[in-house]
């Protein structure tokens, strides 16, 4: 009878770190084509007050945010 390799625990953790190591690398270097042009499209007229704006600061986070 042939012997099987036994997986253990830690084997299989470090497999899965490797592979969620890769899968972060490849997301972090392919560009995302959609978000390009959107940056430097401002609003023509936006209203003064204390309401949501969407500046800067929140395009920078909505571009994390996306997968």
């Amino acid at each position: 009878m042939t012997e099987q390799k036994k997986i253990t625990r830690r084997h299989f953790f470090a497999g899965l770190g490797a592979v969620a190591a890769a899968g972060t690398a490849v997301t972090l270097t392919t560009p995302v084509s959609g978000l390009v042009g959107q940056a430097a499209e401002e609003p023509a007229n936006e209203p003064e007050g204390k309401g949501y704006r969407l500046t800067e600061h929140i395009r920078r986070y909505y571009r994390t945010t996306t997968l």
